[in-house]
């Protein structure tokens, strides 16, 4: 299984609808010693990312209001893209002896832990909180 961003290959579609345990990834990934440096994952298409949405039981409106942001990118036209990209912060991370990436991340989230850019945390649904064990505590 991997995220719901990684594309499927092209000849898997069909599986979505029977087999998803069959259904192989348009990805790859660097690693070395346990830790992944790089990934591969040529995603431009929208209606390829719809149908991701809707085979984990998004609806249309939920899809639009956490991934927004993603849809529109594909729908105004990402081009066709894709290779491979080094995680300089995994690199650092390694070549420290660190044990985790976040004393090394370029661009953290903000003293909110939002990350601006994509406008992120956001809500998610009490099927999904439930499923993951998590509780929110308002103040």
């Amino acid at each position: 299984m991997h995220h719901p961003f990684t594309s499927p290959k092209r000849e898997d579609i069909a599986l979505l609808d029977t087999d998803l345990g069959k259904v192989r990834a348009n990805a790859y990934d660097m690693v070395i010693t346990e830790r992944k440096l790089a990934g591969f994952d040529p995603y431009t298409r929208s209606a390829t990312q719809q149908l991701m949405f809707s085979k984990l039981g998004f609806t249309e409106e939920e899809a639009k209001k956490q991934f927004g942001f993603l849809m529109d990118a594909f729908e105004f036209g990402a081009p066709p893209h894709g290779g491979i990209a080094f995680g300089f912060d995994r690199l650092c991370s390694l070549f420290g002896g660190a044990d985790s990436i976040r004393d090394f991340i370029a661009f953290p989230k903000n003293n909110a832990g939002r990350d601006t850019m994509i406008d992120t945390p956001s809500t998610i649904s009490e099927e999904q909180l439930n499923e993951l064990g998590l509780i929110v505590k308002k103040k």
